[in-house]
Parts: C-alpha cells; sequence; structure tokens
C-alpha cells in the first residue's frame, strides 16, 4: 500500500468515525438525553426578626442541625412585657370606662322616668288652669306660667332622653362586642404576639447557615440574621428543548453527583417548570427588543425539570452540589445505552 493509499484510508476512517460519532450524539440526544447543567438544591429560609430589640441569647451555632420550633435566638423581653402590661391596664381601663358609663346610664334613665312624671303634671295642670280660664276662674297670669311650665317640663324630658341616648352610643353594645373592649383587647393580642416574638424560632428541620449574631447586638425588624437550610432536597436538571419532546409525566432517571464519581442513583420526574426567564416580559410601556444575532445556528432553549430520588442518601448533599441527569428510555436496549452513557461521564469525574 502506497502512502498515498495509506492516508486515504485513514482520510476516509476518520470521516466515517466522525459520522458515527456525530450520528449516535443525534440518537443519543433524542432517544436517551442526558445533561450535565443539574444540581441539587434545599429550601434556603432567611430568619428575620419580626420585632426589633438588643440580643439577649443565641440557642444555635453556624452549621448546627435544628428542628422545626427549635429556639434560636432571643430578643430582649423587657419594652415588651411593659407593652403587654399597658395593654392590659387599658383593657381594665376600658372595663371601667363601661362601669362608669352602665351607671350613667342607668341615673340618665331614672331621670328620665322622673322628668316623663313632672311633665305629664304639667301638663294636666295646665289642662286644668286653660279650663278654669275660660269660665273666668283664673287669672291670665296664672294659665300662662300653667302653659310655661309645661313647655319646660317638656323640654327637660327631652333633654334627658337626649343624655340617654348619647349614652347608650357611648356605651356600646354589651358584653365582650362592646367597641372599646375590642380594641383594648386587639392591642392586648397584638402585645402578647409581639413578645412572642422576641423567642425566634425554626419553622423547619434544617441546618443553620451564614449566622451574624452577637449577644447584644441590635436586630432590626425584617432584617436577615442567619439562613436556614432545609433538609429536603430537591434536584433540578436543565435540558435542551429538543431533548424533552418525549418526555413523560412518570420518566425514570439516573443522577450521577460529582462528589460520588461513579455511583449512579435511581430517580423519578416530578415536574417541568412552566416556562424560564427568557419568556417572561414586563409591562414596562417600552417598545419591543428583538433579539440581534448574526449566527446561522442560535443556541438552543433549556427548559428544567425537577427530579426526586429514590432512596434516600446516606449523607448530607450541600445545596448547590453538581450533578449529572440521564433520562430513561422505556425500550430496553436504548435503556443499556443510557446506563452505559452516563456511567462512562460519571467516572470521567474522576479525573476532572
Amino acid at each position: 500500500m502506497t502512502p498515498d493509499q495509506h492516508f486515504s484510508r485513514l482520510v476516509k476512517s476518520a470521516m466515517l468515525g466522525f459520522a458515527l460519532v456525530f450520528g449516535y450524539f443525534l440518537f443519543a440526544d433524542t432517544a436517551m438525553p442526558l445533561t450535565p447543567q443539574a444540581m441539587a438544591t434545599r429550601v434556603v429560609t432567611k430568619v428575620t426578626p419580626q420585632v426589633s430589640g438588643k440580643i439577649l441569647a443565641i440557642g444555635v451555632a453556624n452549621n448546627q442541625s435544628v428542628t422545626k420550633g427549635e429556639l434560636l435566638f432571643r430578643i430582649d423581653p423587657a419594652p415588651f412585657e411593659l407593652a403587654l402590661e399597658q395593654a392590659k391596664l387599658a383593657l381594665e381601663q376600658a372595663r371601667q370606662d363601661n362601669a362608669e358609663l352602665d351607671a350613667a346610664l342607668l341615673a340618665a334613665e331614672a331621670e328620665v322616668k322622673a322628668n316623663t312624671s313632672i311633665a305629664a303634671q304639667k301638663r294636666s295642670e295646665a289642662k286644668r288652669l286653660n279650663a278654669l280660664f275660660a269660665s273666668h276662674g283664673v287669672s291670665q297670669q296664672l294659665r300662662d306660667q300653667a302653659d310655661s311650665d309645661a313647655a319646660s317640663a317638656h323640654a327637660q324630658l327631652l333633654a334627658a332622653k337626649a343624655r340617654v341616648d348619647k349614652l347608650r352610643v357611648s356605651r356600646g353594645s354589651e358584653g365582650e362586642g362592646n367597641l372599646k373592649l375590642r380594641q383594648a383587647g386587639n392591642m392586648l393580642a397584638k402585645a402578647q404576639l409581639n413578645l412572642s416574638y422576641t423567642r425566634v424560632r425554626a419553622d423547619q428541620d434544617g441546618i443553620v447557615t451564614n449566622l451574624q449574631l452577637e449577644v447584644g447586638s441590635f436586630a432590626t425588624q425584617g432584617q436577615p440574621l442567619l439562613a436556614l437550610v432545609s433538609d429536603k432536597l430537591d434536584i433540578i436538571a436543565d435540558f435542551r428543548e429538543k431533548s424533552l419532546r418525549n418526555l413523560a409525566a412518570d420518566s425514570r432517571a439516573l443522577i450521577a453527583f460529582d462528589s460520588e464519581p461513579g455511583r449512579l442513583y435511581p430517580a423519578g420526574v416530578i415536574s417541568q417548570d412552566a416556562g424560564v426567564s427568557a419568556g417572561q416580559f414586563d409591562a414596562n410601556g417600552r417598545l419591543a427588543s428583538p433579539v440581534e444575532s448574526d449566527r446561522w445556528v442560535r443556541d438552543a432553549q433549556r427548559l428544567r425539570l425537577h427530579l426526586q430520588l429514590e432512596q434516600e442518601l446516606d449523607h448530607r448533599l450541600p445545596a448547590g452540589a453538581r450533578a449529572t441527569v440521564q433520562l430513561l428510555p422505556d425500550n430496553g436496549v436504548t435503556r443499556a445505552l443510557a446506563w452505559a452513557q452516563i456511567k462512562a461521564i460519571s467516572l470521567l469525574h474522576y479525573i476532572y
């Protein structure tokens, strides 16, 4: 074989090898998609105080595991205890004010009864004197005085009734439904709630991290002081859009974590995100901004899947740990190829 023939055979072999590899990747991307763009995530809760005050005690350390309800830190309760006592006094004052209004209302109602009797007596006297005046039995002065007394008694009766109405409005409804009692009770409940906020507890099981606390420092309401990393693990994987056209709701997968190269974990697909940030537009009143590109082949869009491991890990995987995810086809042959594919890639993680 001449050198030219040998070179020609090498070129043909290389072209054939490239065509086979290219064809395999086209087939694999459709039949058994794989992505290295995956990671383990956990819900991270920012722990913020709901009241401001001086830090009195810290019950945890950085990177410590805690359970739901466990005390994280405590804020000086003294100002809130005083506010609670003030609210209790306000409630007691409201009850006392209502008692005084009840007594005043009883007195006003008694006054109405007395004025009613007096007004009736004066009207009777005026009627009798008017009859006597008609028969010239009394003077006009006496008749006019009787009419004036009757009118005055009626006016006093109306004033007494008005005072009763005013006191009833001020008193409001009876019992605990009274407006003043409800307002004072609301302030009392708020003071009790604020006092309970001085003990900051974990809302879920997890690990305390980024603890930025010292005894004596001042905690500001709404300002995060530590983060709580949840124990619940979520695996997210970003696949090219065209790779997911055959995705089923019950699709299975294999996951290889960078921290454990060569080891595969079975998993199931939980859900697919409804969209990505590239498909979200703000109604900001501006004109559209079309994407400008001179590339003939654009980058493929990636969509996000959420997966759940079928078995518990024997160790805690940190949030952000990188992984490789292989979707498993239903066909036995391609499933075996998919297993070999991710196994080979996971073993390569020993090298890089």
